[in-house]
């Protein structure tokens, strides 16, 4: 797998984690909150962890898996911002 491919998800998963820590400080008090973060959180870290893997490195370098976390990506990335 090509070294900037794995980059490329390794800085996804730390700006969803990033993105569900802000949202967490940035929400206090609010109902709710916690749920909202960790659902942006839970997906940046099973991401990070997987770029480690290297048995995951096959399933991750298909076409579809590069499709659907891109999706996935930009759909938590607009939830944590309108939320």
């Amino acid at each position: 797998m090509k070294s900037d491919l794995v980059n490329n998800y390794r800085m996804g998963g730390y700006l969803l984690v990033a993105l569900g820590l802000i949202n967490l400080r940035y929400q206090t008090g609010h109902s709710g909150v916690l749920a909202h973060s960790v659902t942006i959180v839970i997906p940046g870290t099973a991401l990070l962890i997987s770029t480690w893997i290297p048995a995951m490195h096959k399933v991750l370098n298909t076409r579809a898996c590069k499709a659907m976390t891109l999706t996935l990506g930009a759909l938590l990335i607009a939830y944590a911002v309108i939320n």
